[in-house]
């Protein structure tokens, strides 16, 4: 097992994916302890955001538009990598 926070590694149980109101994005997760935050877009596609401090997640939570929050705050804002293609 990879315990190497720093690298991408997948879905950690402190980042379960919680569903969210918008029609942009699915679902969000957080693990706080490696600053990583995992977001599902409508399309399915699955991304993590690397280094990004509690208050931006807790931000994109209690935002009303979580995608106009993502544009401004989030997207090429902090390295990301895709995890997972999109498609159901």
């Amino acid at each position: 097992m990879n315990t190497d926070r720093g690298k991408l590694s997948g879905m950690t149980p402190e980042s379960e994916l919680v569903p969210v109101e918008s029609s942009m994005i699915q679902a969000v997760g957080y693990d706080a302890a490696a600053q990583v935050m995992t977001v599902q877009f409508g399309s399915g596609k699955l991304y993590e955001y690397r280094e990004v401090p509690p208050d931006v997640h807790q931000g994109l939570m209690d935002s009303g538009s979580k995608g106009q929050y993502m544009n401004g705050n989030v997207i090429d804002c902090y390295p990301a990598s895709q995890v997972r293609r999109g498609g159901r």
